[in-house]
Parts: C-alpha cells; sequence; structure tokens
C-alpha cells in the first residue's frame, strides 16, 4: 500500500506562514493527483488545494491567493504554502492522493492529518 506522513503542522500568529509537506512512501507505481484537505469538529471535510500530476492547481475559494500547492513529483511529495494565515484556518490537514501500486489498481490514499492553529 501507500503511506502518506504530513509534517509542518503547528502553532502560527495570524498573519504569519506555514509549510506543510506530505510524502508518499511504499510499492508505487505512479500517483496521480495530489492534495490537502482539512477537518475541523462540527464540520465536514473540506477541499483545501489539490494538485494534478502535470501541475494544474484547484483552490478553496476561502484560501486563493494566501495559499500555494506545489509537488516534487520524483520526490512523491506535495507541498503547502500557506501565507496571511487566518484562525478560521485552522483545522487538521490531512494529505491525499490518487494512485496505484504494482499490485492494484487506482486508490485513494489519505495521512493522518498535522494540526494547524491560528490564534494570537
Amino acid at each position: 500500500q501507500v503511506q502518506l506522513v504530513e509534517s509542518g503542522g503547528g502553532l502560527a500568529q495570524p498573519g504569519g506562514s506555514l509549510r506543510l509537506s506530505c510524502a508518499a512512501s511504499g510499492s508505487i507505481l505512479s500517483i496521480d493527483a495530489m492534495g490537502w484537505f482539512r477537518q475541523t469538529p462540527g464540520k465536514q471535510r473540506e477541499l483545501v488545494a489539490a494538485i494534478s500530476s502535470g501541475g494544474a492547481t484547484n483552490y478553496a475559494d476561502s484560501v486563493k491567493g494566501r495559499f500555494t500547492i506545489s509537488r516534487d513529483n520524483a520526490k512523491n511529495t506535495v507541498y503547502l504554502q500557506m501565507n496571511s494565515l487566518k484562525p478560521e484556518d485552522t483545522a487538521v490537514y490531512i494529505c491525499n492522493a490518487q494512485g496505484r501500486t504494482y499490485l492494484g489498481p487506482t486508490s485513494t490514499y489519505w495521512g493522518q492529518g498535522t494540526q494547524v492553529t491560528v490564534s494570537s
């Protein structure tokens, strides 16, 4: 299977920045789209940003102009640069990837999540 491990979460001040990373490992044949979701207690999980294997990106309206998603295909890693952070950005950020292994068809994989807290 594919494992996704996030890092880079933590505490930031309003207006500050954080950079999240998500590295995929395992018996990977290929990874197609990758992205970041976020989850807050009492709310549904929402897509924050996504990026295709070719570099096309998509962002939630609430983060456009503040967040940037990128990926390093050679490292099977996706990044989320978060600038101008707001308290409402506080959530568990969860990495997502669509890909396949040598043993199975295309599947969706999820990381364990990393906590981002924006507070003064």
